[in-house]
């Protein structure tokens, strides 16, 4: 059984730094896009970065809002992706995800094969 299990949360002030963790299990994900999503509530599920392969290399992107504050990496050897988030902000509030897309490279969630059961990230003013 496929699992993928996020670890990390918590309540933050505004400033402050959380490393979130992606645990897999069941298959490996070294060849695989890990991507990590975030939902507010009322509001759609956000891609906030993403990891994957490119010709040359490992690729990461990120949505402009936590560029330069976000960093995405991944240790295949534990089959494990983590997501740096420091210079947190309160608009940073929201449930976080992540997420592996097996042959796809984008950000559009719907294509993503596993997710994680999400953990929640609450930044206070």
């Amino acid at each position: 059984q496929v699992q993928l299990v996020e670890s990390g949360g918590g309540l933050v002030q505004a400033g402050g730094s959380l490393r979130l963790s992606c645990a897999a299990s069941g298959r490996t994900f070294s060849s695989a896009r890990m991507g990590w999503f975030r939902q507010a509530p009322g509001k759609e599920r956000e891609f906030v970065a993403g990891i994957g392969w490119s010709w040359n290399g490992r690729r990461t992107d990120y949505v402009d809002s936590v560029k330069g504050r976000f960093t995405i990496s991944r240790d295949n050897a534990k089959n494990t992706v983590y997501l740096q988030m420091n210079s947190l902000k309160p608009e940073d509030t929201a449930v976080y995800y992540c997420a592996a897309a097996l042959e796809y490279s984008g950000s559009a969630y719907g294509h993503y094969d596993y997710w994680g059961q999400g953990t929640q990230v609450t930044v206070s003013s």
